[in-house]
């Protein structure tokens, strides 16, 4: 079964990954465009996992930390 990609925002701080990078880092682009990727796989994604069973870790948030 294929996992959720929830993001946990809150976790033992008051501040946000958000607001602690800056706006115009380069990496900002980047991201939004492997997200925009990621979300296209979508279906793929959907096709590669059972739907019995316990919940694995979404295949994008493996693919985005790597």
């Amino acid at each position: 079964m294929r996992g959720l990609d929830l993001k946990q925002d809150e976790l033992f701080s008051y501040t946000t990954l958000e607001q602690r990078i800056p706006n115009d880092h380069p990496l900002r682009p980047l991201r939004r465009l492997v997200d925009t990727v990621l979300a296209s796989m979508d279906r793929d994604f959907d096709g590669l996992y059972s739907r019995r069973g316990r919940a694995s870790i979404a295949p994008e948030r493996l693919l985005r930390a790597s």
